[in-house]
């Protein structure tokens, strides 16, 4: 089977400075691909290339089979793009944007009825089809953005920070969607958040500084980055020595007197014991998230391997 996506040699430049340079990627039809980079490392550039709109410097793009430089209407036909702040006008109903995007994307005319039932119903959407956009909540704009995405039925989909400003349900709702997507088709997710790309990604395509630092699967970026580590807020804190009996904590760090930075072995699991441990014990567990300074060590420590170390 073909690959969907084959990026060769891509790079731009913006007047003086490499935003990119020398990305190679391929892409198959099926799954979610997550490309994960921080702030500024050059993906938004890459997918904008990918997507038709911005023209590279020098490499070449091609969309199953079709050069995005050559032909690229044909090639954006096989490309549904979710920016990351959606392009949603407020003053048209759900139907009446997806009218709208149907036509922008040349949906014939005798099937567009069909065509944007299809995305309103896979992206559980049909009951607001009169509903302003304005008045919809955040998780269903979202959805609404997907699902302009998939009404042309593209063989790939490139979602830009899709979950960025959800609360914790629409952020599970979403990424249930994202899973039943790529079901037949290929998906590129892009998030600076590494918990995202974990979760719904099988393999994963790293940028730092305009560069490819890592492309292979979540399995072998999981045992690459191991140990992890969490930051924990609570209001009632127990002793150190109660943490350390979770399952699969490995070391735990005092930062202030409710905060503590947490290790553990690499299993992602590690948050639910930890909620469930608090709740058992009352500890009023406040908050949970990723340490950043540790996604940061690991973009340095990738950015300084070798590209032949991470392929």
């Amino acid at each position: 089977m073909s690959n969907i996506v084959k990026i060769e040699h891509l790079s731009h430049k913006y007047t003086n400075s490499w935003a990119i340079r020398d990305i190679n990627i391929e892409i198959g039809q099926t799954g979610i691909v997550g490309l994960l980079g921080s702030n500024g490392a050059g993906k938004s550039t890459t997918m904008n290339i990918l997507c038709g709109a911005l023209n590279q410097t020098e490499g070449n793009v091609y969309i199953d089979g079709i050069s995005m430089r050559e032909q690229p209407q044909l090639a954006k036909q096989q490309i549904g793009f979710l920016p990351q702040n959606p392009p949603l006008y407020m003053d048209l109903t759900v139907d009446e944007y997806l009218n709208y995007c149907a036509g922008l994307r040349l949906v014939p005319k005798d099937k567009m009825k069909q065509a944007i039932l299809e995305a309103k119903l896979r992206c559980g959407i049909d009951h607001f089809s009169n509903r302003l956009l304005r008045n919809l909540s955040g998780g269903y704009r979202q959805r609404v953005g997907i699902a302009q995405a998939i009404v042309h039925r593209p063989k790939l989909v490139v979602l830009d920070e899709p979950t960025n400003g959800l609360d914790p349900n629409q952020i599970i709702e979403v990424r249930s969607l994202i899973k039943e997507i790529a079901l037949d088709r290929a998906v590129i997710f892009s998030s600076h958040i590494l918990s995202e790309v974990q979760v719904l990604c099988k393999d994963i395509k790293m940028i730092e500084n305009g560069r490819i630092v890592f492309s292979d699967s979540m399995d072998a970026f999981n045992n690459y980055v191991e140990p992890h580590s969490v930051l924990v807020a609570m209001e009632n804190p127990p002793a150190l020595a109660e943490i350390e009996k979770i399952e699969g904590v490995t070391n735990v760090d005092v930062l202030t007197e409710r905060q503590m930075r947490i290790y553990f072995n690499g299993d992602q699991s590690i948050t639910e014991r930890i909620v469930a441990a608090s709740i058992h014990h009352g500890w009023r567990l406040r908050e949970i998230t990723l340490d950043k300074t540790a996604l940061d060590e690991i973009f340095k420590q990738l950015s300084n391997k070798s590209p032949q170390e991470n392929n």
